[in-house]
């Protein structure tokens, strides 16, 4: 799954995540270990640990003697000393040491010495062998030989020999003088403490996961943000139409918030599962593997579930985020184009588009949410059904002996802990399908190289002068996806200090011009040069550094005018802002604002009127200093005085400077000393204004369908 490729800048967290929820899974599993042993041990056998009692009489010390084989015999003596004063014997210092094999060694003696078991085939009663020991009417050889034919034909299991071997230590306990209530009491303590201090341990433990994990989320959710935006940044206009803005929005928001919070729970749940099943496999069989085999079964049957849910639903989570980005979409125009909504009454148009819209995500979510419903139904039936298999057949292996009564209420706890780890992972199963899906379409995102990228060895730009001189050499361009060419065959030349106009109807190139020359596409076939240097050898940065532009669509971002006019320079001088909106016509509006510069403008703008917004794009662009600037149709919301007064100031102040124009207005481009007349993608015309009237029939048709002949012949702008 692709979700798990942006942990591999994180195997550090992973490796502590792995390491705490291994604590964590010790102390879970070490719980239900503790509280079989307050059952048989602190309860059943009022806290008695060993077969090796502490202290045990005379006459028991002397009757086990007689029936240990002569290999025991040296370890016993050296295990036990006795009091002369009380005559006791106690568990000396080597015996501790020696404690577990004690335990294995007296087992048998001590079951012998409740007399509840036939030696040797039918023989005397081992109540009447102790009888004839105490007599003096059975030797010590004759006791060991009825002892080893007892053992061989015992019939009961290893755990139900220690159990009755305990109830005699304990026995033997209360005849040496031994306060059992103290005893019992001491242990459950010594056992509840170790189970609370476990608890406050996987406590402590848990909580570092969730910083750990909470930390590593949250540092994956920023870098995927960051390198998303970043090659965003870099898309040229062919990779922002191919994935569009409004899924562009949603990859780099719900996506990535998506891929966060689920790889958090990855770090949290998802590694806990296999930990503590391994974890819960090695407990069951350390304690007794006779009921292993239900929590095997009960494991199987939830991995299946969730397998199958994940095939059933992971087709539709693919589908939802596309539906998401299909909402976003028709959300997003609806909130662009209201003002035209209202204006032509089609409220309940677009609110019938967004419901259909919406209702399509409804029901794919719907269809992923039932599904997803069956989980926890199924987990809990998995898990009450394994409860009353243990305790079924648990009850009959504590009947024959195989376990006892705590070995029992181990196995269903552990078969809790086993089933919950895998129900956690259930729980994220929801989730984890839509997550992948949501990494897929960041990391498509990621993998997308632009298509306008800088040359290896960029070529170095030699300025000659204020101005920069553009040639278009037979350029063609055709759209991504379009069989259709925009441009065909476009040669013109400006040199440095001239104004070339761009006119036409619409859609006949001329905004296509301009996005060429910035590079925001390259050119099919052809060369467009700069300087003499064509634009795909020359750094972005510093092309478009040479370039002034100002977009036919005024775009303002939120903040003030004073950020709006030095966008491009954040150190920019005062002085040069004032300067700008002056030569921009727009120092006369903003001095009539209370703030001054410092006004603020609303996002995109929208606080400001489209004439005073175009003025402001106009001053940002004029503020860059620029070698040459480019104007598309960026005058058409300006009035006629407007317009006028802003071209003789650019002609004015701007005078070295090249400058590109692309306008529908005869009287803003007339005066250019080179206007070109595109039609259909191709130049249908080049010249001056007076040439074109000639030798132009396109360029005369636009021109007297603006201004009348009287007008035209006293070259004044058109009032």
């Amino acid at each position: 799954m692709k979700i798990f490729l942006f942990l591999k800048d994180h195997l550090l967290a992973v490796f502590l995540s792995v390491l705490l929820l291994t604590g964590c899974v010790i102390c879970d599993l070490s719980i239900p270990k503790l509280t079989s042993e307050i059952v048989d041990v602190g309860i059943q056998q009022s806290g008695m640990e060993h077969i090796a009692t502490d202290q045990m009489t005379d006459e028991t010390h002397s009757l086990i003697g007689m029936m240990l084989p002569a290999t025991d015999e040296a370890i016993f003596a050296d295990a036990y000393a006795q009091d002369a004063d009380t005559g006791l014997w106690h568990l000396t210092d080597a015996g501790r040491a020696e404690r577990d094999a004690l335990d294995e060694m007296l087992t048998f003696p001590m079951v012998a010495l409740q007399g509840a078991q036939k030696m040797g085939g039918g023989a005397t009663d081992i109540e009447q062998v102790l009888q004839a020991v105490r007599a003096g009417t059975m030797d010590e050889g004759q006791v060991r030989a009825y002892v080893e034919a007892a053992r061989e034909e015992m019939a009961l299991s290893p755990d139900m020999m220690a159990q009755m071997a305990l109830s005699q230590a304990l026995k033997e306990e209360k005849a040496a003088g031994a306060d059992l209530p103290q005893i019992q009491l001491a242990y459950l303590l010594k056992t509840g403490g170790a189970m609370i201090g476990l608890a406050a341990l996987s406590m402590v433990l848990n909580i570092l996961v969730g910083l750990v994990a909470s930390r590593t989320g949250s540092q994956i959710g920023h870098d995927l943000r960051e390198r998303l935006f970043s090659r965003v940044v870099s898309f040229s206009d062919a990779e922002i139409a191919r994935f569009s803005a409004a899924s562009l929005i949603t990859r780099g928001t719900n996506d990535i918030q998506l891929v966060q919070n689920v790889t958090i729970m990855i770090l949290r749940m998802v590694l806990y599962a296999p930990i503590v099943a391994i974890g819960g496999i090695v407990m069951v069989l350390a304690t007794n593997a006779s009921l292993g085999w239900i929590i095997v079964v009960a494991v199987a049957i939830v991995a299946a579930v969730i397998l199958i849910l994940f095939r059933v639903t992971g087709p539709k989570f693919k589908i939802m985020q596309y539906l998401i980005d299909k909402v976003n979409l028709v959300a997003r125009e609806m909130l662009t184009g209201i003002s035209v909504i209202r204006a032509f009454g089609r409220e309940g148009y677009e609110q019938d588009r967004f419901d259909t819209a919406s209702r399509k995500l409804m029901r794919t979510q719907l269809f992923t949410n039932r599904a997803m419903s069956f989980m926890m139904p199924a987990m809990m039936l998995v898990m009450n059904l394994t409860s009353v298999a243990i305790v079924w057949f648990g009850g009959h292996y504590i009947q024959d002996g195989i376990i006892q009564t705590g070995d029992m209420i181990a196995f269903i706890t552990y078969s809790m802990v086993i089933i919950m780890g895998f129900l956690m992972i259930g729980m994220v199963s929801i989730m984890l399908p839509r997550a992948d899906v949501a990494a897929e379409r960041v990391m498509e995102v990621l993998s997308c190289e632009p298509s306008i990228v800088d040359p290896e060895e960029p070529a170095a730009l030699a300025p000659v002068g204020k101005g920069a001189r553009i040639q278009f050499d037979h350029v063609f361009f055709r759209y991504p996806g379009s069989s259709e060419c925009a441009l065909s065959d476009v040669t013109f030349s400006v040199e440095p200090g001239q104004t070339l106009a761009l006119i036409g109807a619409t859609g006949s190139g001329k905004s296509t011009v301009l996005k060429l020359l910035e590079r925001f596409y390259d050119v099919s076939g052809g060369s467009i040069l700069l300087d003499g240097c064509d634009v795909r050898s020359i750094k972005q940065e510093d092309l478009r550094r040479s370039l002034g532009f100002v977009p036919q669509k005024g775009f303002l971002f939120s903040g003030t005018i004073d950020t709006n006019v030095a966008y491009a320079d954040e150190s920019m001088t005062e002085a040069r802002v004032t300067e700008a909106l002056a030569l921009a016509q727009a120092k006369e509006f903003v001095d009539a604002k209370p703030e001054g510069s410092d006004a603020p403008i609303a996002q995109r703008g929208t606080n400001v009127s489209g004439g005073q917004r175009q003025r402001l794009c106009i001053a940002r662009a004029l503020a860059t200093g620029a070698r040459a600037y480019l104007f598309d149709d960026s005058f058409s919301a300006l009035d006629y005085k407007t317009d006028a007064d802003l071209r003789h100031g650019l002609a004015r102040e701007l005078e070295g400077v090249t400058k590109v124009i692309v306008a529908q207005r005869i009287s803003t481009v007339r005066d250019a000393d080179v206007i070109v007349v595109l039609k259909d993608g191709r130049s249908v015309g080049q010249g001056s204004h007076a040439y074109l009237m000639e030798h132009c029939g396109e360029y005369e048709r636009i021109a007297l369908s603006q201004l009348s002949e009287e007008e035209l012949a006293l070259g004044g702008d058109a009032a």
